[in-house]
Parts: structure tokens; sequence; C-alpha cells
């Protein structure tokens, strides 16, 4: 008996989008791209075991690629990893129960395109610039500089505190510097979690396609002054994950 098979959904788009030839879905062998249309809304979709496990990196890289790709040439909403449906039966059901709040959000995201950028401290150069701040850190530093762990604890500890509450507030003045440096040219952002201690800017924007070269040059002059204090990455263009989903839309 054949393996039951179902449609990996990856995103929402208009109609008349069609996936590329080469377009490759998430499964080994990868899958392949289709799109499954009804009226005004089309959703991309590929075939995969129903018992496959889907979760591999490549899974997720096949997923983001053809979503990223997607959105440089058509408005898409991202459908959350990992949804898999029956059939085409299923597909039709979700466009048409939903079809005008996608429709109006692929509208509204009509030649919008995703950036991020994510910052890290370089650890020596932030631990230099919260003790030259904060006389009480640069004191307790002094204290326990050489000294036995054991007979230091408490300073060593409070010291900890003094410099995670600095890096914390740190993080939370850059990541304001940096929105206030992208506003002209973004249309709208957002402010991601830190996912790691020595994070530093960590932003999504939403940004109009035609400025992407105006918000690259943004973002390039917000880094340089801060190059010594943290190496920042900007990755895009991207499909609008932090700004719209189906699975929200849906709701």
């Amino acid at each position: 008996m054949a393996d039951e098979t179902g449609l990996f959904i990856y995103g929402i788009v208009p109609s008349d989008v069609e996936p590329t030839p080469d377009a490759k879905g998430v499964g080994d062998p990868p899958g392949e791209v289709a799109a499954v249309r009804h009226g005004d809304l089309a959703a991309l979709v590929s075939e995969v075991g129903l018992e496959e496990p889907v979760g591999r990196p490549a899974d997720l890289t096949a997923y983001q690629e053809l979503l990223d790709g997607t959105a440089a040439v058509a408005p898409v909403l991202p459908v959350r990893f990992g949804t898999v449906v029956t059939g085409r039966d299923a597909v039709v059901d979700l466009l048409d129960a939903h079809q005008d709040r996608f429709a109006n959000a692929l509208d509204e995201f009509e030649g919008k395109i995703q950036y991020i950028l994510h910052g890290r401290y370089d650890e020596q150069a932030l631990l230099g610039a919260v003790l030259a701040a904060n006389p009480a850190a640069a004191d307790l530093a002094t204290q326990v500089r050489g000294q036995p762990e054991e007979a230091t604890r408490e300073h060593r500890i409070r010291l900890g505190e003094i410099i995670s509450q600095a890096v914390e507030l740190r993080r939370e003045a850059d990541n304001g510097d940096l929105v206030e440096a992208l506003a002209a040219v973004s249309v709208a952002n957002v402010i991601r979690p830190p996912s790691d201690e020595l994070d530093s800017v960590h932003a999504a924007f939403l940004v109009e396609a035609d400025r992407d070269g105006e918000f690259v040059d943004a973002a390039e002059e917000f880094a340089g002054p801060r190059r010594e204090l943290m190496r920042v990455r900007l990755l895009g263009p991207l499909a609008p994950y932090d700004f719209v989903s189906a699975h929200q839309l849906a709701e």
C-alpha cells in the first residue's frame, strides 16, 4: 500500500503567481512546488508523505528560500512552517474561508519586503564601556581582579548583576537609536527579543521595495560608527514574516 501524502503549504499569493521551474520544496528528495488556485488567491504547496518528518535544517532553508524568492517579485503571506493538509480540497477550503482577509493583506503588502538587522556586542569593548560609565562596577572589578573566586564571590555576583542590567539598558538604547535612524526609510518595525546575552540590536523592518537601496545605505550608516562595539548583520530582502502571516489572519 502506497504511503499517504499531503500538501505542505508555504504561503498565500495572488492567483497569477507562478512557481519558477527550479523551485524546490521540503523533503528528501525536494518536493515539486505548485500553486493551488481559488479565485484571486493561490497557495504555494508541495507534496509530502504524511508520515515523513518535516523539520530538518534543509527543510527550513527550502521554506525560507521559496518565500523570500517569491517576496522579491510578488506579495506573499507566509504560512507557519510545518503546516501540512490532506489535499487540494483542504487548501481550497482555507483560501475560500479567508479570501477577503488574505486579499486585503496581499494588497497591503504589495511592493514591500522585510529586512532584519542583528547585532552582537564585542564582549571586551562592551565590558570596557560599562565599567567606564559605572564607577561602582569599575571599583568592584578592581577588587575581584586577581583574587580567588571564593573569597570574592559576593563581589563577583554583584558585579555580574550590574553588568547584566547595564547591558539590558544599552541594548534598549541601541535598539531605540536603530529604529530612529531607519524610521524615514521604512514603513514599520518590530524589535525582536535577544537570542544571546551579547545581542545588541535586533529588529525587523518593513521596507518599500523601490527604496531598498536607501534602506541599505541608512543601515550601513548606522553600523559604521559602532563597528568597534558591535558587529551588525543585515539580512534580506525577506518575506514579511514579522509583520503578517496567514495564520494570524485566519484566527
